[in-house]
């Protein structure tokens, strides 16, 4: 019976004759939690993430697997005529915003000056922007961290993300600029104000 003052080198032992013999691969977990470099479709996890739906949930929607769905965000992968004209019906956009293949192709890393972080909180107005606010969960941006990096106030921000919004063509363009996808798509949710904010 080994003393209490040997047992630390006897569990050592064991474990380097578990390593030699069971390989490192014991310790990597099963699945993988992807970078945010490897979204490929910023724009459907946006939506489908401001909406609060699983991946595996429109893949049920839509009576397709879910690896198919997993391949349209994380793999740029454009579905078939069919899959992509429901998805397109479920979602309620047109196909070059869900899947706009010059988007896809060029798959832009969002370039955030600092840390940041989404604070999620449900909005109470429904015609808010899924998409704004999509993308800055997607991104992990908080709203005055976004606003400042654009160079507006987080209260016009605000604007644009609940109450949709379309702010004047140049904050347009530095919205597009901050998150690399055209203002047409960016702001697909948003309505003309009769005073720009």
């Amino acid at each position: 019976m080994p003393t209490n003052q040997s047992e630390p080198y006897m569990i050592q032992a064991w474990s380097l004759v578990n390593r030699k013999y069971l390989g490192k691969g014991v310790r990597i977990k099963r699945f993988r939690r992807p970078q945010r470099s490897q979204i490929r479709n910023r724009v459907l996890l946006a939506v489908l993430m401001s909406r609060d739906i699983k991946l595996s949930r429109l893949a049920e929607e839509l009576s397709v697997s879910s690896r198919s769905v997993s391949a349209w965000v994380y793999e740029s992968r454009i579905p078939s005529k069919t899959n992509m004209d429901k998805a397109c019906r479920f979602l309620g956009y047109p196909q070059h915003v869900l899947f706009n293949e010059a988007l896809l192709r060029q798959s832009p890393i969002l370039c955030q000056p600092g840390s940041s972080r989404f604070m999620k909180r449900r909005a109470a107005q429904p015609n808010r922007s899924d998409i704004l606010t999509g993308l800055c969960m997607v991104h992990d941006l908080s709203v005055t961290d976004a606003a400042r990096w654009i160079g507006v106030h987080p209260g016009t921000f605000r604007k644009w993300m609940h109450h949709s919004l379309l702010p004047a063509p140049s904050l347009q363009e530095k919205a597009e600029a901050f998150f690399r996808i055209p203002r047409a798509i960016l702001f697909a949710d948003c309505v003309p104000s009769r005073k720009h904010q």
